[in-house]
């Protein structure tokens, strides 16, 4: 009887294991093959908006992350490398809460672009900044196409280049054209912590 559990333990586990390694082999292959980007909401940043008269380059003037999120960034990062990510091209918004995120995932430097600027504030914004976003995305796939690309931004982007809304924390893995638009995206939701 014992050797029957034990077999079946062993069977199990190779089953899981089997089942469970593409899954972690399919985002990894996807970042690499020069047609994905993973887009990421920056992690939980209490509140709603900013505060009025909040300024980019003043953290201390905006909603930032809090315990909670910064516990969140940190453990994106480390489900990004259980997913066989452990370096990638971190693009960021300039808003703190997304910088944050962004180097807490500890995927390699992190620069920032215009592109992924938030525009709450502005819905007028929406066309122009998801035609820079598809620039950015065109470009930065035709410099290092064998690179993850990582977009650290806002929901207002993602929903407006994905027609997704996701929450804090949450990625979003896109099939891009050669002009850097949206074909196809798979939902990844921000690990349990």
């Amino acid at each position: 009887m014992k050797l029957r559990n034990i077999i079946t333990t062993l069977l199990v586990g190779f089953l899981v294991g089997l089942f469970a390694f593409p899954a972690k082999a399919n985002l990894a292959n996807a970042l690499n093959d020069g047609q994905h980007v993973l887009l990421m909401r920056h992690a939980d940043a209490p509140g709603y908006g900013d505060p009025a008269g909040y300024q980019l380059d003043k953290c201390s003037t905006q909603r930032n992350l809090g315990d909670k999120g910064r516990k969140q960034a940190i453990i994106l990062g480390q489900w990004l490398s259980s997913q066989g990510i452990n370096s990638a091209n971190i693009i960021s918004s300039v808003w703190c809460r997304c910088l944050d995120t962004a180097k807490l995932l500890n995927k390699g430097a992190v620069t920032t672009s215009p592109a992924l600027a938030s525009f709450f504030d502005d819905m007028r914004l929406e066309k122009q900044q998801t035609q820079a976003l598809e620039k950015l995305i065109q470009t930065q796939l035709n410099e290092n196409p064998k690179t993850p690309l990582i977009l650290v931004t806002h929901h207002v982007n993602i929903q407006a280049y994905t027609g997704k809304v996701i929450n804090v924390g949450d990625m979003v893995l896109v099939k891009v054209d050669k002009n850097g638009k949206h074909i196809s995206q798979q939902i990844y939701p921000s690990p349990s912590f």
